[in-house]
Order: structure tokens, then C-alpha cells, then sequence
């Protein structure tokens, strides 16, 4: 395949959905020079999320990570829409709506009949088929998963999520994007539930509840442990705090239908914290608690 094909410049990138992970993302592609266009449902979560991003920038220009005129630069080139077809000019456009795989559809219909035909329809999906996203689309060989890490500026690693029909060409796009233009390391995943990184890391979570729930350590003590021993950005209890508990619970309850193995079943302290709403750092308490920056009190 020559080279040109599948080194297309991409510019202009959709981004539908303003939760944690549209956030980081966004700043991230404007970070790279992208001109980005946010899409939400509605003008309240558009503004929330608009105002996340600054409080992101704020941050690193107290840390001396970024200028004004930076942040200014790149609050520039973000845009706010609550009309898909704002996405009419993107090139690549990705969904990161929470894990419900008829919200998920619906977005996939909606920026089918709107993209050009040459777009890459990408989907931030951690646990979801992409065949399946495909399918409600007319393009199944444009449609990818490219799942993004928490903290997205801070982990570089993309997971690259071939479906049943994406082409060579749209795989080949998509590395190249992701290693040359926003230049992250992107890793080659077949469609299965949870991919790689969820999958392991939602059993290291679920693991560190039963030995919670057997009362053997604290929370406190079992994330220093992991933390300190092996090196852990973050332990188990704090990641999941900032993936969100809801989040976390519906990747483990998809995974145990999936699989059908018992490893795969929620513990029932998650359960209950998450019918409680406490739901970790965007709620302001999961397992420890946050202030309204999402920094650890």
C-alpha cells in the first residue's frame, strides 16, 4: 500500500462526548496543534466540560508546564457544538460517550450520515464490539477502537482495536496517526471484551476488593503496597476512584456476561458504593476523597 494512502493529514478531529475521557482527549489533540470539535447532548455538560479543560490548563501553567498564550492557543482551537453536523470537515471523529452500546449506535448512525467518506469513525470504547458499532454504519471498514488511558496527556498508549471488517488502510491510518501526529504508542488489539489494559487492570481492581472485603489490608495500605512495591502510579483503589467506580463496575458485569467465568464477577462492595454514588474522583468520594479539581484530599 503506498504511503500517502494512509498518512492522509488529519487536521480536524471529532470529539463526541465532554465526560473525563473527551476531556483529556481534546486537550490532548489541541495540545498537538489539532483543530477539535466537541459534541455533547447538551449546552450544560458542553460548558462543564469546556471548564474542566481550563481548570486541566490552569494546572500545568501553576506548574510552569504551559504559558497563557499556550493555553489560549489551544482553547482556540477547540470547539463546541451541540450539532453533529459540526463534523462534517473531520477526518477522524471519536466517540467517548459512557460504555451503553445503544447510546454508542446512535452516535455511530448520526456521524456516518455526516462524515465524508474518507473519515476513520473511531470509538473510545474500552469493552464494546466494534463489529457491532460497525454494523449500524455503512463504512465497517472506516469504523476503529482507539482506547485512550487515564490520564490521557500522562499515559502513551493507544490501543488500536481492529473489528471483524476494519480495512488494512484504516488500521494503517490510524497507527500512523497515533504514533506520528498526537505521538503515542499505539499497540495492535484484535476485538475481544476488554481488550488488553481493561481487562487486566479491571481484575487487579477486582482482586484488591475481595482483599479488602476479607479485611487483610485497608485500602490505604493496599495501594501503598502496589504503589510503592511495584512501582504502581497509582494503586488499585485510587485508579479505580479515577476510571470511575460506575465505570469499572459496567467493564466487569460486560466482561462476566461475555466470558462467563467467575473471576470476571463484581464484587459486591463495588456494587453497593456505586448504588450509593459514590463514584470516585467526579463525584468527589469513591474510596478516598477528592476536591472539586479531582486532586486527593
Amino acid at each position: 500500500m503506498p504511503k500517502e494512502s494512509y498518512t492522509l493529514n488529519i487536521r480536524k478531529v471529532g470529539v463526541v462526548g465532554l465526560g473525563t475521557m473527551g476531556q483529556g482527549i481534546a486537550e490532548m489533540l489541541a495540545s498537538k496543534g489539532l483543530e477539535v470539535i466537541m459534541i455533547e447532548r447538551s449546552q450544560e455538560r458542553l460548558e462543564h466540560g469546556v471548564q474542566m479543560i481550563e481548570i486541566s490548563l490552569d494546572k500545568q501553567i501553576e506548574k510552569w508546564a504551559l504559558t497563557q498564550t499556550e493555553k489560549k492557543l489551544m482553547m482556540n482551537r477547540m470547539e463546541t457544538s451541540l450539532d453533529y453536523e459540526k463534523l462534517a470537515d473531520c477526518e477522524l471523529v471519536i466517540e467517548t460517550i459512557s460504555e451503553d452500546l445503544d447510546s454508542k449506535k446512535l452516535v455511530f448512525e448520526a456521524i456516518d450520515r455526516i462524515c465524508g467518506p474518507e473519515a476513520i469513525l473511531a470509538s473510545n470504547t474500552s469493552t464494546l464490539s466494534l463489529t457491532e458499532l460497525a454494523s449500524v454504519t455503512g463504512r465497517p471498514d472506516r469504523v476503529i477502537g482507539t482506547h485512550f488511558i487515564y490520564p490521557v496527556f500522562k499515559i502513551d498508549l493507544v490501543e488500536i482495536v481492529r473489528g471483524l471488517k476494519t480495512s488494512d488502510e484504516t488500521f494503517l491510518r490510524t497507527k500512523h496517526f497515533v504514533e506520528e501526529v498526537i505521538q503515542k504508542k499505539g499497540v495492535m488489539v484484535f476485538e475481544s471484551p476488554g481488550f488488553v489494559t481493561t481487562r487486566l487492570i479491571c481484575l487487579l481492581i477486582n482482586e484488591a476488593l475481595h482483599v479488602l472485603e476479607e479485611g487483610v489490608a485497608t485500602a490505604e495500605d493496599i495501594d501503598n503496597a502496589m504503589r510503592i512495591g511495584y512501582s504502581f502510579h497509582h494503586g488499585p483503589f485510587e485508579m479505580c476512584d479515577r476510571f470511575g467506580l460506575d465505570s469499572v463496575l459496567a467493564a466487569l458485569e460486560r466482561m462476566f456476561r461475555e466470558y462467563g467465568e467467575l473471576k470476571y464477577r463484581p464484587s459486591i462492595v463495588l456494587k453497593k458504593m456505586v448504588r450509593a454514588g459514590q463514584l470516585g474522583a467526579k463525584t468527589g468520594s469513591g474510596f478516598f476523597k477528592y476536591d472539586m479539581d479531582g486532586d486527593r484530599i
